[in-house]
């Protein structure tokens, strides 16, 4: 397995991706992992590191995608860019995979400008997994690719989220849920009521409508919703995770008292902040693509880096793509 990564993309670029790629590596020396860019700023912190293991390249990069660049005039004119260089490898297929933490509208640019989307897919989707109090996450889709979808490309998204949570997380038959402000049938807007009814005749375990009040709990295993939507839900659960513990923080820490019971509570809090932990699930995956295309979060530390790679290791051995590819097909008979 050959997994690109795009080793200047991030806040913390290029440090933290050059140790996730370097501690993942080691413990998989099945996988070779290529660090595309700035090669004068690469190779000093491999070096530190230690020896440079066998299967780790650097790849040389004269341009980077910075966080502010428009996506598409970005793409198309920084051709020598980290992130557009891991994508053609991918769709030269000399990379099997490509994990970037940079900038994520040239990151899904990039996937349908140079890698290409599969065939009889509308729209790609970005795929994350939501943590949940049972520790099993859920998968959610789409989370910002596209602010608007149809009914149809919606059964698409269910398609590819419950293949993905099939391959990737193991469970047998993955239940469906569409996010809505109720859980009745005919609540909800022109959306997701047209999508409802289509999403009931699609090949997946459909189990209704999903309020947004439920989703920490794992009411489903995958979560189907348009990227506006979607996007609006996840920054709120992240605003309310980061408010949680800046409350608590500041409550623990506020007399003698308030300390010592912060060091009784600590193993707890600390398994609570683990189970809210986005590093914890890897990257987002954007489904759709014809190739395995990754979006690790911007201020991904190294363990975010390693768990990315693992997860598109998994995604790789258990042909996600190749899934995807046969399930669309053979819906469009």
């Amino acid at each position: 397995m050959r997994i690109a990564i795009d080793a200047m993309g991030g806040d913390h670029a290029p440090d933290v991706v050059v140790a996730g790629a370097l501690e993942a590596v080691r413990e998989w020396k099945d996988t070779t992992v290529i660090l595309i860019g700035d090669k004068a700023r690469i190779e000093p912190l491999v070096r530190q590191a230690g020896d440079q293991p066998s299967n780790l390249e650097i790849v040389h990069a004269s341009e980077v995608i910075e966080a502010d660049d428009e996506p598409v005039k970005a793409v198309r004119r920084k051709k020598d860019a980290s992130m557009v260089i891991a994508g053609r490898m991918v769709q030269e297929r000399t990379a099997d995979a490509m994990i970037s933490a940079g900038n994520t509208g040239a990151l899904m640019t990039t996937g349908l400008l140079i890698v290409g989307r599969i065939e009889g897919i509308d729209r790609p989707a970005l795929t994350l997994t939501i943590p949940s109090m049972d520790g099993k996450g859920m998968v959610a889709l789409d989370m910002g690719a596209n602010m608007d979808a149809t009914p149809e490309q919606l059964v698409q998204y269910a398609i590819m989220g419950s293949i993905y949570r099939k391959k990737v997380h193991g469970v047998v038959s993955p239940r469906v849920g569409l996010l809505n402000v109720g859980t009745e049938a005919l609540k909800g807007n022109e959306l997701t009521k047209a999508a409802f009814p289509l999403l009931k005749e699609a090949p997946i375990h459909f189990v209704g409508n999903v309020e947004s009040r439920d989703l920490l709990s794992g009411p489903c295993d995958v979560l189907v919703c348009d990227g506006f939507a979607g996007n609006i839900m996840l920054k709120s659960l992240e605003g309310a995770a980061a408010t949680i513990f800046t409350a608590l923080k500041t409550e623990f820490t506020r007399n003698l008292l308030t300390k010592l019971a912060a060091a009784v509570l600590k193993p707890g809090l600390t398994k609570f902040r683990r189970q809210l932990d986005y590093s914890e699930y890897g990257a987002a995956p954007l489904l759709g693509i014809n190739g395995m295309v990754l979006k690790s979060h911007g201020s991904s530390n190294a363990t975010a880096i390693k768990n990315a790679i693992r997860q598109a290791r998994i995604s790789i051995q258990n042909d996600v793509l190749a899934s995807i590819k046969a399930e669309i097909s053979n819906g469009n008979k």
